[in-house]
């Protein structure tokens, strides 16, 4: 079963919070919408659910135009980053209750309920009421009762946002199994990109209320069309400059060096110049060899990670790496940009190859 958009949009007070979108999203993996807060993510995904109108344009589920029809009759479930859970019930009937609303039968919503409440380890607590439930706990409930609707669509909006880390990581790993084979289109929404990278499947790319770019995870981060998907999918910032390119050799400042990968065979011109934080080393490698100067702004450490802020000319980078380095706030450290992994956009913002 595919869930399509076409060209569906959405407006609000005369402004237009989804500009004209067309997807299909396939069954058998994830699909992720990436973006910012206030990107569009939460507004197409209430399109999608029938929870607001499109202002042009079709749904289309399993080839039937959905669009008109009200969320109940479109058979989705939605788990929300809160904990949407009905406090005078117990996790069997929070669990429960989108089975009894449907008329299904006790025995068959027993067998289902307890099935989903064994996948996500509920079953001790299906007695219970969500106040007697650790956060963790009861976001289990609420994809419990997705899994037990047996949906033809799930949408997970930002649904571990308001998990400590390690509750985060440890149901982020179990959610690509909680759907497998279940034959529901599962949408995920999240403002990580490290998020969308381990979920892997596909995503969508979101700015300014438009899908950007759109198609395997691992491919749309290793090739970003245009400068604006490469910043979505880039945390820390991705570095910029402005370059010029004469012959194979790229200027930017006083540094210069020889284009290598698909910056190879570019026209001379100016261009914007962007790498992500993680190919710029605070000490050489044979990757990162061409040599920044620039004044510490900020340093930090995480976990095993040292980041640090500086300044190179006008602009502000970001330097992302493995190990603690000593790093001083104020004064000059030499870094190192790994020329390979540079991308290189024209004047109209679109990756230029």
């Amino acid at each position: 079963m595919a869930l399509e958009l076409l060209g569906i949009t959405k407006q609000v007070g005369g402004q237009t919070h989804i500009k004209e979108t067309s997807l299909r999203l396939e069954p058998g993996h994830f699909n992720v919408l990436l973006g910012e807060t206030g990107s569009g993510k939460t507004s197409l995904i209430k399109l999608m659910a029938g929870l607001d109108r499109v202002a042009s344009g079709s749904i289309r589920m399993n080839g039937q135009d959905v669009t008109a029809q009200s969320t109940q009759k479109r058979n989705i479930a939605l788990v929300h980053q809160f904990f949407v859970n009905y406090p005078h019930w117990t996790v069997f009937d929070n669990i429960a209750s989108p089975l009894r609303v449907a008329g299904m039968a006790k025995s068959e919503i027993q067998g289902r309920v307890e099935e989903a409440a064994d996948v996500l380890q509920l079953r001790p607590m299906l007695h219970r009421r969500p106040h007697e439930l650790s956060g963790g706990q009861q976001q289990r409930c609420a994809l419990a009762r997705a899994i037990a609707k047996e949906s033809n669509a799930v949408f997970l909006d930002e649904p571990l946002a308001n998990l400590d880390y390690k509750l985060r990581e440890e149901l982020r790993d179990q959610l690509p199994d909680l759907f497998a084979g279940r034959g529901a289109v599962v949408v995920y929404a999240t403002s990580e990109p490290e998020e969308a990278l381990l979920l892997g499947g596909k995503t969508a790319l979101m700015s300014d209320g438009r899908v950007t770019q759109f198609g395997d995870t691992a491919e749309i981060y290793r090739n970003p069309m245009d400068l604006v998907s490469a910043q979505v999918f880039s945390d820390p910032p991705i570095n910029t400059a402005e370059v010029r390119i004469f012959g194979n050799r790229a200027l930017f400042g006083d540094v210069n060096w020889e284009l290598c990968g698909d910056a190879v065979g570019l026209s001379d011109g100016a261009y914007t110049m962007a790498v992500r934080a993680n190919h710029v080393s605070p000490f050489k490698t044979d990757a990162a060899f061409v040599p920044l100067t620039g004044r510490v702004l900020v340093a930090e450490l995480s976990g095993s990670q040292s980041s640090a802020h500086f300044n190179v000319g006008a602009e502000n980078w970001v330097s992302l790496s493995n190990g603690v380095h000593p790093f001083e706030i104020g004064q000059n450290h030499g870094f190192y940009m790994d020329p390979g992994m540079c991308f290189f956009f024209g004047p109209d913002g679109k990756r230029a190859v």
